[in-house]
C-alpha cells in the first residue's frame, strides 16, 4: 500500500503539467460559449476582422490615388503672371528715351487627354507715359507705352487673352500622360482582384487550421479516454497481483503503459494549443486574436454527393470566369494593349501647332502681341519608336503564354480536389471499417484478459491499435473537409465574401474587412 501511495505521489505532478495552457486571449474568448465553431464561422470572422484582408483592401485607396494622380496632368490651372521691362531707346532721330511697360495677367489653362491645351484671361497692361510723338502716339492710347489696339475689353490696356497648343500627329488621341490615365483606370478592377485573392486564401487557410485543430482536439481526447483505461488497468492489475493472480512483471508493464500514454496525452495537449494558437490568427475580436476552447470542437460532417461530369465541366467554366489569377490577368492584358498603343503612337513624327498672346513684356511694350510656331519633328531610323513596340508585343506573348497556362492550371486545380474529395471518402470508409474492427479486436482482447487467456502486453496493444485508427478516421474525415473546401477554392467561389445572412450573426458587414478602402462619403 505504501508503494502504491509512492507512486502516485510521484505521478501526481506530471499529470498537473498535461492540463491544458491559456492565455490572455483566450480568457477573453467567450468564457460563456457553449455552442461549437463552425467553419461558417471562422470564414465569416476572417471576412469581417481579419486585419490582412483589411491591409489589402487599402489597394482600392490607392487605385484611387492613381487616378487623381493621372488627372492632375489636365488640372485647370489658373495663373496670375506680373511682367514688367524697361526699355531705353536712342537713334539719330529722336533723343534718348526710357521708359517702362508691363502687363498682369489672369488666366485658366485647361488641357484635355487628348493633346491639346487652350488657355484664356484677361490682361492689364501698365507703363510709363511717352514724349510726345516717341513712340508715334494714336488716338486712344492716352501716352502709355503698353497698348495693343484689338480684343480690348473695359479701357485700351484691359485686353481678353487667349491661346493654345495642339499634337496633331504624335500625341492625338494617345500621349504619355493619357495612358497613365487609362492604366490607372485599371488599378481599380486590379485592386478588386488582390482582394479578392488575399481572401481566396485565406478562406482556404483558415479553413486547413480548423480542420486540423479539430483532429487535434479529437486525437487528444481519444488519447485521455486511453490514459484513463490504462490507469483503471494498473490498478486492477496491482490488486491482482496483490492476491497472486498476476505476476509482478505484469504490474511493471501496466504501469509502464500508464507512462507512455500519458506521455502521449501530454504531447497530444500541446498539439492541440499549437493547432488552438495558430487558429486563433484566424478569429479576431476588438482587434485581439480570440483562442478557441477544446470544447468549441464540433464533430466532423458526414459525406456529401460527389459532382457529376457535368457539374465538373461546370466548375472548370467558372473557375476561368472567377478565379482572381485569370482575372489577373485580363487586366495585365489590357494594360499590355494601352502600353501597345502608346508605343505604335510613338512612330509617327511630331506636328505640334501652338499659338496666342507673347508673354514678354518688351515684346508687349513695342506692338507684338501675338506669337504662333510650328514643329515638326520626324526620327530617320526610328529606333525608339520600334523599341517600344517590339517590348510591348514581346510582353503580350508572354502573356499569352501565361493565360493559356493559368486556363489550364485552374481546370487542373479542379480535377485535382475532386480526386482528393473521391480518395478522402474511400480512406473515410476504411478507416471507419478498420476502427469497428480494431474495437472488435479491444473488446476481445479484455474479454480474454479478465478470463486470464491473455497478457496485458497485448491488451495494451490492441488499445494502441485502437488509438491508432481512431486517428487515422479523424484524419481522413478532415482530409475529406479540406477536400470540399478545396474544391470552392478551385472553383473561385473563396474569392467571393461570405454570405451576409452568416456574416450578419458575427458583426456588420458594412463594417468588414473585406469592405475596407472602398469609397465613403465625404472621402477623397
Amino acid at each position: 500500500m505504501a508503494a502504491l501511495l509512492f507512486v502516485i505521489l510521484l505521478l501526481l505532478p506530471v499529470t498537473t503539467l498535461a492540463e491544458p495552457v491559456h492565455d490572455s486571449s483566450a480568457l477573453k474568448a467567450q468564457s460563456a460559449r457553449t455552442e461549437p465553431l463552425t467553419i461558417s464561422e471562422v470564414l465569416a470572422r476572417i471576412e469581417l476582422t481579419h486585419p490582412l484582408l483589411r491591409a489589402t483592401g487599402i489597394e482600392r485607396i490607392e487605385a484611387r490615388a492613381k487616378i487623381q494622380k493621372a488627372l492632375g496632368a489636365w488640372e485647370p490651372t489658373f495663373k496670375n503672371i506680373t511682367q514688367a521691362a524697361r526699355i531705353q531707346d536712342w537713334n539719330f532721330l529722336f533723343a534718348e528715351a526710357v521708359y517702362t511697360g508691363g502687363f498682369n495677367d489672369s488666366k485658366l489653362e485647361v488641357g484635355h487627354p487628348w493633346g491639346f491645351r487652350i488657355m484664356g484671361g484677361i490682361r492689364n497692361g501698365f507703363g510709363d507715359q511717352l514724349a510726345t510723338g516717341h513712340p508715334p502716339v494714336q488716338a486712344g492710347q492716352a501716352g502709355t507705352a503698353a497698348w495693343i489696339p484689338d480684343v480690348t475689353l473695359f479701357y485700351p490696356q484691359q485686353q481678353m487673352i487667349f491661346g493654345g497648343e495642339f499634337k496633331l500627329l504624335r500625341g492625338f488621341m494617345m500621349n504619355d500622360e493619357y495612358a497613365e490615365l487609362q492604366q490607372a483606370e485599371l488599378a481599380g478592377p486590379q485592386a478588386e482582384i488582390k482582394v479578392a485573392q488575399k481572401r481566396q486564401d485565406l478562406y482556404l487557410a483558415g479553413a486547413v487550421q480548423y480542420w486540423d485543430w479539430q483532429v487535434a482536439v479529437k486525437q487528444a481526447d481519444v488519447v485521455k479516454r486511453a490514459l484513463a483505461v490504462a490507469e483503471e488497468r494498473l490498478i486492477q492489475v496491482q490488486g491482482l497481483a496483490k492476491g497472486g493472480k498476476a505476476a509482478p512483471l505484469d504490474v511493471v508493464e501496466a504501469n509502464k503503459e500508464v507512462q507512455n500514454r500519458r506521455e502521449a496525452a501530454i504531447a497530444a495537449q500541446r498539439q492541440v494549443e499549437y493547432e488552438q494558437y495558430h487558429l486563433s490568427l484566424f478569429l479576431w475580436e476588438n482587434g485581439e486574436p480570440v483562442t478557441p476552447r477544446p470544447e468549441w470542437a464540433p464533430e466532423f460532417q458526414g459525406e456529401t454527393p460527389l459532382p457529376t461530369k457535368d457539374e465538373v465541366a461546370a466548375y472548370k467554366v467558372e473557375a476561368k470566369e472567377d478565379r482572381p489569377e485569370v482575372r489577373d490577368l485580363y487586366i495585365e492584358a489590357k494594360m499590355n494593349n494601352i502600353d501597345l498603343k502608346l508605343a505604335k503612337n510613338y512612330l509617327l513624327p511630331k506636328l505640334n501647332i501652338e499659338g496666342g498672346r507673347v508673354d514678354a513684356a518688351a515684346d508687349w511694350i513695342v506692338g507684338v502681341g501675338y506669337h504662333y510656331g510650328m514643329q515638326f519633328e520626324m526620327p530617320l531610323f526610328q529606333r525608339e519608336g520600334r523599341g517600344k513596340v517590339m517590348t510591348a508585343e514581346a510582353d503580350q506573348q508572354q502573356l499569352v503564354l501565361k493565360q493559356l497556362y493559368t486556363e489550364q492550371q485552374v481546370k487542373v486545380d479542379v480535377d485535382n480536389w475532386l480526386s482528393a474529395q473521391v480518395r478522402a471518402r474511400d480512406r473515410v470508409k476504411a478507416a471507419t471499417e478498420a476502427l469497428r474492427l480494431a474495437k472488435t479486436l479491444e473488446e476481445g482482447e479484455r474479454t480474454r484478459f479478465n478470463m486470464g487467456a491473455t497478457t496485458v502486453l497485448f491488451v495494451n496493444l490492441r488499445e494502441r491499435n485502437v488509438v491508432d485508427s481512431a486517428y487515422e478516421l479523424y484524419r481522413a474525415q478532415a482530409d475529406y473537409a479540406v477536400s470540399k473546401g478545396g474544391m470552392l477554392w478551385a472553383r473561385g467561389n473563396l474569392s467571393k465574401p461570405w454570405p451576409e445572412s452568416e456574416l450578419a450573426k458575427y458583426g456588420n458587414p458594412l463594417t468588414a474587412a473585406g469592405m475596407n478602402g472602398y469609397k465613403q462619403p465625404g472621402r477623397d
